[in-house]
């Protein structure tokens, strides 16, 4: 080679091009992927591999989708037999083998109670629609619009979930405490606090001065996520049941970040005992693929046909996916483990 010639530039790795491109391409909104430079193109377990040849810890576990961790084999297998039966794979509401199996997977993991007479309702795949599907229907079964919410929620991005989350502004959604030991609303955290919490509660919904009407339904987290993850207290909990019970107020559980064996129980309900009269669940449901449904008691069931509907609301692959996660965990035992390793 002369002493003339130049050595061509090295081309900048694949994964620089990708992350280059996507910064071009995506929405100023995106959020993961700002703190995180990196191209997933393998994952097993706990563990990812990204395109420049390391490997990553996850911690972010699919924000809560991946009960199993990344390709567990059961998952695998339970979509390669959907995949390998010739079964449809959109079917929107209708009936099928795979959606009954999940169906019954999923009764089988609720409290007794609830299982005894509850329904479902598939809805568009994302927990938020679930959200808006709970919203939708106390609404028709009361006859009633407002909602009771909690400071620091989380329940989705679409209009009416946002506008009950923590932080967002609507006329008819009521503001209310949510018991937190370190930065108790009350000054004083502990039992005195949560019991505060209660009764501010119960004073606006008794108090006809208050300007509060009794609303469609209350809607709460178990344990806040967004909020700084907190737990609620399970005497709160009982408390919030019971005021609503008694009221004929509709109780509305968020169950989408908590569910499937996070808290050391499989719904986190659990611990406390209660049973709510809506259940919203999502992420982990589907076994990482999408998938949101609600679950309620049989004496809301009052809307019509077609008053709540979503194209993608029959995935064969979540359902199959998901139903063998819930199996997988209750076999397992894999909620008291977590308890156990939670303690």
């Amino acid at each position: 080679m002369a002493l003339t010639d130049t050595v061509p530039a090295a081309a900048p790795p694949a994964h620089e091009g990708i992350l280059r491109r996507q910064s071009l391409r995506e929405s100023a909104a995106r959020t993961y992927a700002r703190s995180l430079p990196i191209v997933p193109v393998r994952a097993r377990g706990l563990t990812i591999e990204g395109a420049d040849g390391r490997r990553y810890l996850d911690c972010l576990s699919g924000a809560g989708t991946l009960a199993l961790g990344h390709n567990h084999p059961v998952v695998l297998e339970a979509i390669r037999a959907v995949l390998d039966s010739g079964a449809p794979l959109h079917v929107l509401d209708l009936a099928t083998p795979v959606k009954d199996a999940f169906t019954t997977e999923l009764f089988a993991t609720l409290p007794a109670e609830l299982a005894e007479s509850a329904r479902v309702q598939f809805c568009g795949p994302a927990g938020t629609d679930a959200v808006e599907a709970a919203f939708k229907l106390v609404r028709t079964a009361t006859g009633r619009d407002g909602l009771m919410a909690f400071s620091g929620a989380y329940h989705g991005m679409t209009a009416e979930a946002l506008a009950a989350s923590g932080g967002a502004q609507r006329t008819g959604v009521v503001r209310l405490p949510y018991p937190y030991d370190y930065r108790c609303p009350f000054g004083v955290g502990g039992e005195r606090g949560a019991e505060l919490a209660a009764r501010w509660t119960r004073s606006l919904l008794d108090d006809h001065k208050s300007g509060v009407p009794r609303p469609a339904g209350m809607i709460l987290e178990p344990v806040q996520g967004e909020g700084g993850v907190i737990p609620a207290p399970d005497s709160w909990l009982r408390q919030m049941r019971e005021l609503t019970a008694t009221r004929q107020i509709p109780l509305i559980v968020d169950e989408v970040q908590t569910g499937v064996g996070r808290t050391g129980t499989f719904w986190a309900i659990e611990r406390s005992g209660i049973v709510p009269d809506v259940l919203v669940l999502s992420k982990a449901i589907g076994g990482s693929l999408p998938l949101a449904v609600i679950v309620y008691r049989e004496e809301l069931d009052t809307w019509q046909p077609g008053a709540h509907a979503g194209t993608f609301r029959g995935n064969q692959l979540a359902m199959a996916a998901g139903a063998a996660t819930l199996a997988y965990v209750r076999a397992n035992g894999l909620a008291e483990r977590a308890g156990e390793l939670g303690g």
